[in-house]
């Protein structure tokens, strides 16, 4: 289909150009003028023609398609998708798998942890639950009751440099996602407000921000994370609130943030009065780095949760508020959902309590090194990124590959994967790589028998690129 041919007069609107253009925009679909199903120019082109820069018009779009009068697909471009805004989200942030899709196949898209006796575990801790007070069950759950669970928190998150923890500073949450959100309701204020993500990043930090009515923008970033001058760009430019990143395991690239940079990116939170979610969900095994909390505790929250760790079931996450602010996080989550719903809470505090967690833990991560050994070392001869104790890889692709080539080639060859282009905004960029989980809920055998897949097919590029 070929780009529509449109060209709205931006010349006598007040303000900034890419909302005089997201107005344009709403009114030509609102009186038909673009059609629901056209395809707009390209972001370039557009821009070309307007004499407003690429990103102007990119994030006119971008405001256009989170109000669901647009939708872009990477790869095929930005088309009208209704006459008027839809309520609610536009985009699912988890799909679920489907069953005829996956037959037969290796799936490397999600790092889903490895069997190693949760079941029984959980099972034990709600047995243990029956000598409880019945009254316990009959009230609203109460975040006072939460007080040793808070504590508990406190122990688990003991090898991270966090700076002083105690439980006041614990908020509690129905899992990492969730905590991402309370953060969001805490600090962002106004209409439009604006939070800075990694140009590659977690896809939940923009559904979370966009549910919060927030403009997202991304930062460029290097081999050790959000790029400083980006940053302070940034910051001048936009007047963002609030700073999403992942400083010890970056999702997808692998990267870890050097003590350096992070200390020349709290810096600039502190100038620009940015607060930061740190999130850590993805934890490593180690690290003796001061985390972002350490360096500026009095703006980062630190995010953790048990979905990568122990399970993801039971959607069960943390937040380390910056100092004084544990009161007003837990305010928020009352107003959300009162207080941890009393089954979660219960059974998470008998798996820390008993040292089930830690043990369970152990043998999560002795199963993944042996995943990962495997794939580094089958998959050694390509540009792979990886850290120890980390569930996935990041793989740069060789010269004949496209990313999107080779996630269809891969899957054509029965392994699944997922495109750097999955972690980009609609309109960012996106480098020529994939991310390959380490999928514990796929056998061994199996697993190995993928790697080899993707090995066999990397050294095999296509002769020719597609034009």
């Amino acid at each position: 289909m070929a780009d529509t041919i449109w060209l709205p007069t931006l010349s006598e609107d007040d303000g900034p150009k890419y909302l005089a253009l997201t107005r344009a925009l709403r009114e030509s679909i609102r009186s038909g003028e673009l059609q629901t199903g056209a395809q707009l120019p390209t972001v370039r082109e557009l821009a070309w023609q307007l004499k407003v820069t690429p990103g102007t018009v990119a994030r006119a779009y971008s405001l256009a398609t989170q109000e669901g009068m647009l939708a872009a697909t990477v790869g095929r471009g930005t088309f009208v998708a209704a006459s008027a805004p839809r309520l609610g989200p536009t985009q699912a942030l988890f799909v679920d798998r489907d069953p005829a899709r996956l037959m037969g196949k290796v799936d490397l898209r999600a790092p889903i942890l490895p069997n190693v006796g949760q079941g029984a575990a959980i099972s034990a801790a709600l047995m243990a639950l029956g000598g409880d007070d019945d009254t316990d069950w009959i009230d609203y759950p109460s975040q006072q009751a939460e007080l040793p669970l808070r504590t508990a928190i406190c122990d688990w998150v003991s090898d991270r440099v966090l700076g002083p923890v105690s439980a006041d500073d614990i908020v509690l949450a129905h899992g990492g996602q969730n905590a991402i959100n309370l953060v969001f309701m805490c600090c962002l204020r106004g209409d439009r407000p604006l939070v800075l993500t990694e140009e590659l990043a977690y896809p939940g930090f923009r559904h979370a921000a966009r549910l919060s009515r927030a403009e997202v923008v991304a930062v460029e970033i290097d081999g050790e994370g959000i790029v400083p001058e980006a940053l302070e760009q940034a910051c001048r430019r936009q007047g963002a609130q609030v700073l999403c990143l992942t400083t010890e395991a970056q999702n997808p690239t692998t990267v870890r943030m050097g003590l350096e940079r992070r200390q020349a990116i709290v810096a600039i939170a502190r100038r620009y009065d940015l607060q930061i979610i740190d999130d850590d969900c993805y934890s490593v095994a180690t690290t003796t780095l001061p985390s972002m909390r350490a360096l500026a505790p009095e703006r980062v929250w630190h995010v953790g949760s048990l979905s990568k760790t122990i399970s993801a079931g039971l959607r069960f996450g943390y937040l380390v508020a910056p100092s004084g602010m544990g009161p007003t996080g837990r305010l928020t989550a009352q107003h959300q959902f009162f207080a941890l719903s009393r089954p979660i809470e219960a059974i998470v505090l008998h798996l820390l309590q008993s040292g089930e967690g830690v043990r369970l833990r152990g043998l999560v991560q002795e199963e993944l090194e042996r995943r990962l050994q495997f794939a580094v070392n089958a998959l050694g001869a390509f540009d792979l990124s990886w850290q120890p104790g980390l569930q996935f890889i990041f793989l740069r692709l060789p010269s004949g590959w496209r990313a999107s080539s080779f996630c269809s080639h891969a899957e054509s060859a029965g392994v699944m994967v997922r495109s750097a282009d999955e972690y980009a905004l609609i309109h960012g960029r996106a480098p020529n790589a994939v991310r390959v989980a380490l999928a514990g809920n796929v056998s061994t055998e199996r697993f190995r028998d993928g790697i080899m897949r993707l090995a066999r097919l990397l050294a095999q590029p296509p002769a020719e690129l597609m034009v």
